[in-house]
């Protein structure tokens, strides 16, 4: 398992279009993924979880992955909350 803290650089925050293309990237993957943000964590698979975040641009949160693949899998995630 390992878990890094990324600051959201997406333009609009994660919004319903945002949070619909990160559940794409987080399915791509055999692992786990959680998203934590204010002491709340969601699986970053579903699409109803990660709205109920409210994500804003500039927040920090902890995505953890657990998994065969989850080296990638925070890599990639990382690569797009931090893409502006």
């Amino acid at each position: 398992m390992i878990s890094k803290e990324i600051t959201i650089k997406i333009p609009n925050g994660l919004e319903a279009r945002p949070v619909a293309l990160l559940v794409q990237v987080a399915s791509q993957y055999e692992c786990s993924i959680y998203v934590v943000s204010n002491e709340k964590r969601v699986n970053a698979k579903s699409i109803m979880g990660m709205m109920s975040l409210g994500i804003s641009t500039g927040e920090k949160v902890t995505v953890i992955a657990d998994g065969a693949d989850e080296e990638a899998a925070i890599e990639n995630i990382e690569k797009y909350l931090s893409s502006k």
